[in-house]
């Protein structure tokens, strides 16, 4: 096929295997998975209606006598497996003629960082030439075409279907953010990838899992999803991090730590300028678009992977001179009384503490508007309030998208984490809209304005209701 050709060919709405009805046609397997809030068993009727011919159940479900009538009448075939998530990967990947065997795939894990790391790396391999897709939270691409993300890690029905687009459309090198559960929900099952960076690990996702060993052993689990011996690329300074250099062969780390494989020197963190010295050669490296130490270890990852790959210093140079940044990530908009805002999605307490010390050295006036999602993790709120009134002016706590939860609860779980000598800095807002505009109130030139926990995100979620909230659009009506 002619590459012109290739880059005409659509991305699929109708899948061979999914476990979504939006995704139902004529000959469709339907996957029943058991979800955390509804049952897809459900969602059989609507499946059967639109064509599916195959039903796929775990063994142990009970299918009523009326929803079995329906299925022989609509001549559909009933599949009982052990485990409907994994049968989910397997047939996905079946149906698409394992597109993932074809191509090079990077995984992106951490517990910050993954968004930037993903950004950076697909456009460097862009710029040096490579066909490249992008898998991650704040969208996804194939070659220049952006698609909608709605998880940082696909169902593999739309995991394989992208990446058979993929194939389809010459593309060689993928790269791809990878949450933990991801991993334990199987939906890169079946994947393996050709180097893995591990950006850092710290307290996230306690709703999810029991305990932080439990989250860490999630992420740990993707190091299994390698073909053969592929690198991983780990980070040197984080204590979490390090215990896998001992464990796991064809690790390479990076940091500041003095043992680091590739020792990150001389950080200028305002217009990210830094030197990285590997065991035969000192080379510097300079990202205009990035702010920040903490960007350092995003660049440092992906640079210690492209030099692994044979991609030219000079080549990665030029590339890190032309990246735009990453939507929601660090964006910067300058406001009309002079005063600079920050839109970022730093949202839990290692994301603050990584972000605070750096916004705090850019101006003597620094105000943080935040929340915290409800149906989260609780025992990050009080920290993250603790860390906000440690090193803003002032600070405007307001909703993000509380959910099912009471935003005015989340707001006491935030203030509860906060000195009472630093009470005085905080103000309540629980509409989000009018705290961005309270914050603005409060500035003027020279201060910088951090808005926090939503980054590219254009929602916001009530209840369950998702209504459109544009942050950017706000900024520039102020």
């Amino acid at each position: 096929m002619d590459q012109n050709h290739a880059h005409n060919i659509p991305f699929p709405f109708i899948f061979p295997v999914t476990c979504h009805t939006d995704h139902v046609g004529l000959g469709s397997t339907f996957v029943v998975i058991q979800g955390f809030k509804t049952d897809g068993l459900l969602y059989v009727p609507l499946a059967l209606e639109r064509g599916a011919s195959g039903i796929v159940v775990q063994h142990d479900v009970c299918i009523s006598d009326s929803l079995q009538a329906l299925i022989n009448y609509s001549k559909a075939e009933v599949i009982r497996v052990a485990d409907t998530r994994k049968a989910l990967a397997a047939l996905s990947a079946h149906a698409a003629d394992y597109p993932a065997d074809k191509l090079t795939i990077v995984g992106i894990t951490g517990t910050k960082g993954k968004t930037t790391t993903a950004f950076l790396l697909k456009h460097i391999f862009s710029q040096a030439g490579y066909r490249t897709a992008l898998l991650s939270t704040a969208g996804n691409q194939i070659a220049g075409e952006k698609f909608p993300a709605t998880l940082t890690t696909a169902q593999p029905d739309y995991l394989h279907q992208f990446l058979k687009t993929c194939v389809d459309r010459g593309i060689t090198h993928v790269v791809m953010e990878v949450a933990a559960q991801a991993v334990t929900l199987n939906r890169v099952k079946g994947i393996l990838f050709d180097g893995i960076i591990f950006t850092n690990f710290g307290l996230e996702h306690l709703e999810f899992y029991d305990t932080l060993d439990s989250y860490f052993a999630a992420k740990c689990a993707l190091l299994a999803h390698r073909k053969g011996d592929a690198p991983i690329y780990l980070n040197a300074d984080n204590e979490w991090c390090a215990r896998l250099v001992k464990k796991y062969k064809s690790t390479v780390t990076f940091g500041v730590a003095a043992h680091a494989d590739n020792r990150i020197c001389g950080i200028e963190p305002r217009s990210l300028r830094f030197e990285l010295c590997t065991k035969n050669t000192i080379m510097q490296f300079e990202c205009p678009a990035l702010s920040g130490t903490f960007n350092a270890y995003n660049v440092a990852a992906c640079v210690s992977l492209l030099l692994d790959k044979g991609v030219a210093p000079d080549i990665i140079n030029q590339a890190l001179a032309c990246f735009a940044g990453v939507p929601g990530r660090f964006e910067r908009h300058h406001l009309s009384n002079g005063a600079l805002a920050i839109i970022d999605y730093a949202h839990n307490p290692l994301s603050y503490q990584a972000l605070l010390p750096e916004l705090r050295v850019l101006t003597n006036h620094l105000i943080v508007v935040f929340g915290a999602g409800g149906e989260r993790d609780a025992s990050r709120r009080p920290l993250m309030g603790a860390l906000a009134a440690e090193f803003a002016d002032r600070v405007v706590v307001t909703s993000d998208n509380p959910r099912s939860e009471d935003a005015g609860a989340i707001a006491e779980d935030i203030c509860a984490g906060i000195a009472a000598d630093l009470k005085n800095k905080v103000v309540i807002e629980l509409d989000r809209h009018k705290a961005i505009e309270k914050a603005f109130s409060l500035s003027d030139a020279g201060s910088v304005i951090a808005v926090l926990g939503k980054g590219p995100d254009c929602y916001q979620i009530i209840g369950s209701t998702k209504t459109d909230f544009n942050e950017v659009a706000i900024l520039a009506a102020l």
